[in-house]
């Protein structure tokens, strides 16, 4: 009956109106917003000398709060409609579309608001790592690099391969990308670690079963962060660019490497036939990575960081080909029993366990 439909859909999303009622509850959001509120009442608000960083940031939250209230009213509202229409056919008819936009909705506010960091809506590099393994891991690193190229390009993310170093005989060795859209680095984040793959190797003529790992390292892009980088630290090599690119790209040193010589960071780009605009994005690498490592020595001072290396007992996430399929990420428990969907871009159930994890980790 139509009527037990609806409200096992109301059912199936109710882990996620929780989800949400638990983080904005914990959250200094409703605070936030009587404090600014009560600040741009007062008559001589114009006045302020943080006028309009205020009058932005109680808009921005004004808005979650609108969100967040029409959600969970009509959550509550919802079964008591389909309790009083309930021998209604025609009208339970009518609450049913509205029962699926909600569902839709709380999904996508779920996501928005478990990424609160001012971070998750920056752009990001993604760096891929082929692990130990030769040929094997290196297949496997190229998988990865499709697999979030794929996702990008469902959920409107621009992702510009900005340097990839080609394995001897197939994959690579390592790719970095560059992803720019809504929130990029908050929706990639869980993405960091260690990925490892269990299959029968297409380079085994035996035939045999193999594990491959591959390491994946998230960096946002800190536009707002300036750190002071003197120039005198720096080595600049420019050289030709590899892969494909035709005939222009294999004639002219376009490539760009920058080595940071107090860190010994080393970034490169290779994407653009311009060395300037590919100096200009090996910059925006290094100011990253620079914040990052910044970020990383703080946490390392308070014990909270932990370098793990790109092998067994450290990965993330397990992609099991063979003698089963399954896709399971090790910190939330999501699993997938269809990892030729998850391998062709479908992340989002693991990136929404990762984000409600994240917030019961705070």
């Amino acid at each position: 009956m139509l009527i037990d439909d609806l409200r096992e859909q109301l059912k199936d999303f109710d882990s996620d109106v929780q989800t949400i009622v638990s983080y904005w509850t914990k959250s200094d959001l409703a605070k936030r917003f009587e404090e600014l509120e009560g600040i741009s009442s007062k008559e001589d608000f114009w006045q302020h000398p943080d006028q309009t960083k205020i009058t932005k940031e109680l808009r921005g939250i004004r808005s979650v709060k609108e969100q967040y209230e029409h959600i969970t009213s009509t959550f509550e509202q919802l079964p008591e409609l389909l309790d009083l229409f309930e021998d209604d056919e025609q009208e339970l008819q009518k609450i049913s579309p509205e029962i699926a936009e909600l569902a839709q909705t709380i999904r996508r506010f779920k996501i928005q608001l478990l990424m609160g960091l001012e971070q998750d809506k920056h752009p990001c590099f993604v760096l891929i790592n082929a692990g130990a393994g030769g040929t094997e891991s290196q297949d496997w690193a190229q998988m990865l690099l499709r697999m979030y190229t794929r996702f990008c390009e469902t959920h409107r993310l621009k992702a510009a391969v900005v340097d990839v170093q080609s394995g001897e005989e197939a994959g690579i060795k390592s790719a970095t990308l560059h992803v720019t859209g809504k929130n990029a680095y908050g929706l990639l984040k869980s993405e960091h670690g260690i990925h490892r793959l269990v299959r029968i190797s297409p380079y085994d003529s035996n035939k045999r079963r193999h594990t491959s790992f591959s390491g994946v390292t998230l960096t946002p892009e800190m536009p707002d962060v300036n750190i002071e980088i003197d120039p005198k630290d720096l080595r600049i090599d420019t050289y030709r660019a590899s892969g494909a690119g035709g005939q222009h790209i294999n004639k002219t040193d376009s490539a760009v490497r920058i080595t940071h010589l107090p860190t010994n960071i080393v970034v490169q780009c290779q994407n653009d036939r311009s060395q300037i605009k590919n100096r200009e994005t090996a910059m925006k690498m290094l100011m990253a990575k620079l914040v990052q490592r910044q970020d990383e020595e703080r946490k390392k001072a308070l014990g909270k960081i932990d370098k793990k290396k790109i092998e067994w007992g450290s990965q993330i996430r397990s992609y099991v080909l063979h003698p089963y399929k399954m896709v399971k990420d090790h910190r939330t428990n999501v699993e997938s029993s269809q990892p030729d969907m998850v391998l062709d871009g479908q992340l989002m159930p693991f990136i929404e366990g990762y984000l409600v994890w994240q917030a019961s980790q705070a």
